[in-house]
Order: structure tokens, then sequence, then C-alpha cells
């Protein structure tokens, strides 16, 4: 769902995801950074226009919470984070990270979804 707010914004969601190199807070942290990065710089975000980011990871990453990381980035602090697990499928992608991000985007700008590293295999259609 798209509703223009005002003539210039519109507001929008935008997916994502990439994958961790392991379950250290070090490889959790250096993929939610870049995936954040991407988000921002691909749609040319401010972060007073970035209202909501909902995390999901696959269970085999617990080593920390990609919203705490997030919250402390680039002034993040006033976004709404959640995170939550992924369900279970065999054979889904390892130590993925998704995230949907609620946002306002100038009205005449088009999302673009950034998948990265391992998730590039989730949407290649999108990247």
């Amino acid at each position: 769902m798209i509703e223009k707010i005002k003539d210039n914004y519109k507001f929008t969601f935008i997916r994502g995801a990439t994958t961790s190199t392991g379950n250290s807070v070090e490889e959790i942290e250096d993929a939610v950074i870049e995936l954040i990065d991407e988000l921002i710089i691909r749609n040319n975000l401010i972060s007073k226009n970035l209202l909501s980011i909902t995390f999901s990871v696959t269970k085999d990453l617990d080593a920390c919470f990609p919203a705490s990381i997030a919250r402390k980035y680039k002034g993040l602090d006033s976004v709404a984070f959640l995170d939550c697990q992924q369900m279970h499928v065999k054979n889904d992608i390892k130590f993925c990270i998704r995230l949907m991000a609620q946002v306002l985007l100038p009205a005449n700008l088009t999302v673009n979804n950034p998948y990265l590293r391992g998730a590039l295999k989730l949407r290649s259609d999108r990247c």
C-alpha cells in the first residue's frame, strides 16, 4: 500500500536482506550496518523519514539483536525497531537477516530494495 502524504511524499515499505558471515556480534554488526547503509543510500533516505524497521533473522543467528545495532547507528535512535525470528524452512539461506522498513519517500522516487551478499538469490530481480 502506498499512500500519498501531501504532494511531495509517499508512505511506503522497503524490503531487503543480507547474510552474516557467522554468528558473532561483530559479524552480525557488519552485515546490519552494510544493509542499513544500502537502504539509506539506494533510497535517498534521511533519518526523519525512516519510521520503523522490523528485522527477522534465521535461527542460526542469536549472538545479538540487529535492532540494537541499528538503533545506535547514524542517529537512528528515534526509529521504531523490532526483532523477530524467521520461520525455519529446511534449506533456507544460512545466517540471513531480513528487514522491512516503513518510510516516507519523495513521491517521484522508486523504491530500491537492497538484497546483499548471500541474500542476492532471494530476489535477484530487485537488486
